[in-house]
């Protein structure tokens, strides 16, 4: 039997969680063994073992083939490693757009549905900041903040993905339809239920599970006090990540629970500003270091190329001193070995690897001072000795 056809015929068996399926698969190994054991298995409650039959799953992964959709596991690389972080991660995902989207670092932009207008806009905006400094937005395509987050992410070109509820050939809402079209062309629409399935109200909770799963962060924009968002915000907590919220006023019902989460500790957000320093640092590294692509982000190689110049050739991160007057160089060298007060100084080694476009270069150093005996006139501070060898009161140059 296939692989993934034993994945899914796993997944799709209604007592078998996501729990429950990887610790079959850890202690069975493989999906075939797992399945074949499963019968035998003794079960919970009075719900009968009902396993889908493999020409099921045939014709929902040719379905799913067809349109142009992919089917994940937790076996495949190609898995979102956040979301295979989670304790509940989801065994079997179905994929229409990038697949590689789903790995790549991102933000949950979330709120209410009846979302008023200043908060569509504000979730629009955050959106927009969000793709234009190289983060992606995850969302749920419902209406309101999700609806404005994804618009904001599309409207700069950006990366946007949309976790849903139902099937991939069952958009919800309906009057989102051609939004999840231009999602899964331009980025990933992903979701764990298989095709033909209807957007429940119970199904609303696996897709927020999604959504934190996929993210380092969550922004919350206007959530009542018992709206979905929370479900989401509780879930970002207990999976480690970092939950943002947006104030709002406390006359209004639907920023009550945004306002409630920031009383608890979440990140008052009103920028972008505000959400890039909680995000891990290998993201956005110094200007000044030369940093290898991260392992926390994969990415390709780029090769940069250099133009040559003959005639004065310079270190792309140094300034060229090839050119530079004799005195100043001796007298740098002379003030790099100088003794001050007892203490040996040297030059910074970091400073010839720092960019000039970043870092101005000092000012140049004043030439040296000629010695005594070339200058026209002695220091202030000297004293007219008498041929008795007493000192004058009065300061007076020596004569020569």
């Amino acid at each position: 039997m296939n692989t993934l056809v034993a994945c899914l015929r796993l997944a799709r068996t209604e007592s078998v969680g996501p729990r429950t399926w990887r610790r079959l698969l850890s202690q069975y190994h493989t999906a075939e063994a797992a399945l074949e054991a499963l019968p035998r298995l003794p079960q919970r409650g009075r719900v009968p073992l009902v396993i889908p039959s493999q020409d099921s799953i045939l014709r929902e992964i040719e379905a799913t083939l067809r349109m142009g959709g992919r089917i994940l596991t937790l076996l495949d690389a190609d898995y979102p490693f956040l979301l295979k972080e989670i304790p509940d991660a989801p065994p079997v995902l179905s994929v229409l757009g990038d697949v590689s989207a789903l790995s790549k670092p991102g933000i949950g932009l979330i709120g209410a549905r009846n979302a008023s207008s200043s908060g569509l806009r504000l979730a629009e905006s955050l959106a927009t900041e969000l793709v234009e400094a190289g983060v992606s937005v995850v969302s749920g395509l419902a209406r309101g903040i999700d609806t404005a987050a994804h618009k904001g992410a599309l409207h700069r070109q950006g990366l946007t993905v949309a976790a849903i509820a139902g099937g991939l050939d069952k958009p919800y809402p309906l009057q989102n339809a051609h939004l999840q079209a231009e999602i899964a062309e331009k980025g990933a629409v992903v979701t764990e239920a298989p095709l033909g399935t209807a957007p429940l109200n119970r199904h609303f909770p696996r897709r927020n599970r999604l959504i934190a799963g996929l993210t380092l962060g969550c922004v919350v924009v206007e959530a009542a006090p018992k709206s979905g968002s929370l479900i989401t915000a509780r879930l970002v907590g207990e999976y480690g990540r970092e939950l943002f919220a947006v104030p709002g006023s406390p006359l209004d019902p639907r920023c009550r629970g945004s306002n409630d989460l920031l009383r608890n500790g979440a990140v008052l957000t009103e920028t972008v500003a505000d959400i890039l320093p909680h995000l891990p640092p290998v993201m956005f590294p110094e200007p000044s270091r030369t940093v290898s692509s991260p392992s926390f982000f994969p990415q390709a190689p780029r090769l940069q190329t250099v133009p040559e110049r003959p005639q004065t050739p310079q270190h792309s991160f140094s300034l060229s001193i090839s050119n530079a007057p004799e005195t100043e160089e001796k007298a740098n060298t002379a003030r790099a070995t100088q003794p001050a007060s007892g203490k040996t100084t040297s030059t910074p080694k970091l400073a010839l690897y720092r960019p000039c476009s970043l870092y101005p270069a000092p000012p140049p150093h004043p030439p040296p001072t000629p010695p005594l005996s070339q200058q026209n006139h002695p220091r202030p501070s000297q004293k007219r000795v008498r041929p008795c060898g007493k000192k004058c009161l009065i300061c007076s140059p020596l004569r020569p």
